[in-house]
């Protein structure tokens, strides 16, 4: 059986691409997750033959059974990455090994086969490759990577599937926000949790968005960008937004994100930003915040900034936050100078704009 480490790529070309000029139009408004590449990666798993079958190919619909197993039971996990237009009009990927490790993690949590690490890198880096027209040069805009894996079994019944298809597709993007750098509203779910102690809160599964879905309709009926949600357990302690890590700026320039206790999300964009944060000289914690804390804090004006952050939204400024109980604004409402300062430092990283002294960068051509 076949564990992928020497698996090669056959590679097919779509033969009906989009044409340069078909192309230009859609790069000049690509918003975010609407259009998508002309190719992508297909790489099986059976329990007889292990990994095999990889290959690049025309972007196509899939054909699935109804009785297969992720329509059922959910076993779907999935990844998000961005390929980065470089000045000297080269591409990269940032830090891809910490998504292929977080996708292995996800995989044993939700009783999926993990996929080696190098297949995994080497399937997105081939995909940027043959698609790579379609990486935006925008300011801003990038090229956003979905490397996903489903249940792929015909068969009903409560167990892990025999076999899998783990697909990457491909989206050019610009800001996830509208308004881009604008400051955003949050909503206090109270409702509804995104997960709890023992679950699956530490995995990048679907069914941990889709539980967030209700409360984020919930927040967007009462003028809300998106939700913050509070643990499972005392309904108090800050953990993280739908679908994005949250840090606090307190007014001695010190920095607070929730801990990673198994029911967070462990964000690449969050653990860059710790890790730049320290090299900036500022004090990093990874400690709880209440919600009464929060608020307390921002009315106090102790509490300066705050920021939500992933692949994403990259950087995101927080101007207000709502609630049955809550109704506060942060600072001035509008983006801060920590917040402004560590996005640059971030982006300017990944645009090859800056020297990149953690060695995050994965250069393409």
């Amino acid at each position: 059986m076949s564990n992928g480490d020497a698996l090669t790529f056959d590679i097919e070309k779509n033969s009906k691409p989009a044409t340069a000029s078909e192309r230009e139009t859609l790069l000049q408004n690509p918003g975010f997750g609407r259009i998508f590449t002309d190719h992508m990666v297909t790489i099986r798993y059976s329990q007889d033959r292990g990994w095999h079958g990889a290959k690049i190919e025309a972007r196509k619909a899939l054909a699935l059974d109804p009785a297969t197993v992720v329509l059922h039971y959910a076993q779907e996990i999935f990844e998000g990455m961005k390929a980065y237009h470089l000045p000297d009009g080269g591409a990269a990927l940032f830090r891809p090994s910490a998504n292929a490790q977080r996708f292995h993690n996800s995989a044993e949590r939700l009783a999926m086969p993990p996929l080696p690490e190098r297949l995994f890198v080497e399937s997105v880096r081939e995909l940027v490759k043959i698609d790579r027209e379609w990486i935006p040069t925008a300011e801003g805009a990038s090229l956003y990577l979905r490397p996903f894996m489903i249940g792929s079994e015909s068969a009903l019944g409560t167990r892990p599937a025999t076999d899998y298809l783990f697909c990457v597709i491909a989206s050019p993007v610009a800001s996830y926000f509208k308004g881009g750098a604008s400051a955003v509203t949050l909503w206090v779910s109270e409702n509804y949790t995104r997960a709890a102690p023992g679950g699956t809160g530490a995995a990048k599964c679907g069914g941990n968005y889709a539980a967030s879905l209700s409360a984020l309709a919930e927040g967007q009926r009462e003028g809300c960008d998106q939700v913050v949600f509070l643990d499972a357990v005392e309904k108090r302690w800050i953990e993280e937004l739908g679908g994005m890590n949250i840090f606090f700026v307190f007014d001695d320039g010190s920095l607070q994100t929730p801990p990673l206790t198994g029911t967070i999300l462990p964000g690449i964009t969050r653990d860059s930003l710790i890790k730049l944060g320290r090299d900036m000289g500022l004090t990093v914690r990874e400690e709880p915040y209440s919600i009464e804390q929060w608020q307390a804090d921002a009315q106090s004006g102790r509490l300066r900034e705050a920021f939500a952050c992933g692949t994403a939204a990259v950087v995101t400024p927080i101007g207000k936050v709502k609630g049955r109980k809550h109704n506060f604004t942060i600072g001035d409402g509008n983006a801060g100078a920590t917040t402004l300062r560590l996005k640059a430092a971030l982006t300017d990283i990944q645009f090859g704009r800056a020297p990149d002294k953690n060695e995050w960068l994965d250069r393409l051509f």
